[in-house]
């Protein structure tokens, strides 16, 4: 497993980051081109999640509909509700996607941080991949990305929390109350709006700041995405029948 995690993550990321930087020879830079380069890498799975969410929020009504017909049989609103979202083919957790696919290549540019900026890593340079000899840690010129950057982690936790809160269904107040299970899945969707962006702030307080970097403008980058496909009236979002079919997406 870690063979295949170093060759599929670790290696390409590494090498990605250090062959940005001998380009550009700044490695804050560096990371914002990584950033956006990985971001286009994901974006079918990106795409897909934003439809998904934008069919939730068109189907609202009718989820509401379903708890009024089956108010107090929280079994059959149960059943009903997943033959719903079967019928319609919408996905209420696809929207984890963009996050699950990151979270390797989040772990990978740690690593790939911590050993480039030690000088260190020659041995998982490709042989078309030129070594820095030393990765300067400052980025434009007063940024100090090996430290960890409290500042940037405001920002990024600040941006998460805007991420969450533009990725929150929007819903129309039902007259009947849905299951207890559902009420709990709301509840702890409020508080991970808040926790997220908290734990955002306090962990990437201890990274370095190259890595909280990436994690911003990730969020940054996914806070315009939402904003053309789920606030803009004009964006095309398919039928919600069409999101799992791949040659409409």
């Amino acid at each position: 497993m870690i063979a295949l995690y170093q060759s599929v993550f670790l290696k390409p990321t590494f090498n990605a980051l250090i062959a940005l930087y001998n380009v550009v020879g700044d490695i804050g830079v560096a990371i914002i081109l990584l950033t956006v380069a990985v971001r286009l890498l994901i974006f079918p799975v990106t795409l897909r999640a934003l439809k998904s969410q934008k069919a939730l929020q068109d189907l609202q009504p009718k989820l509401n509909e379903l708890k009024e017909k089956h108010k107090g049989d929280k079994q059959a609103l149960a059943k009903a509700t997943m033959e719903f979202y079967k019928k319609e083919k919408v996905n209420p957790a696809s929207s984890c996607l963009p996050l699950l696919v990151q979270l390797p290549i989040f772990i990978a540019l740690y690593q790939a941080m911590t050993i480039g900026l030690k000088s260190g890593g020659a041995e998982l340079l490709y042989a078309f991949v030129a070594s820095p000899g030393t990765v300067k840690a400052l980025a434009f010129g007063f940024l100090d990305l090996a430290a960890a950057n409290l500042p940037i982690a405001f920002l990024a936790g600040l941006s998460q929390y805007v991420q969450a809160k533009m990725m929150s269904t929007k819903q129309i107040k039902p007259k009947v109350e849905g299951s207890k299970d559902e009420a709990m899945l709301t509840m702890m969707n409020k508080q991970m709006l808040y926790v997220m962006p908290a734990m955002t702030v306090v962990i990437g307080a201890s990274l370095p700041g190259g890595v909280i970097l990436y994690w911003l403008v990730t969020n940054l980058l996914s806070i315009a995405q939402q904003y053309v496909f789920l606030k803009n009236p004009k964006s095309q979002i398919p039928n919600p029948k069409q999101i799992q079919n791949p040659k409409n997406l």
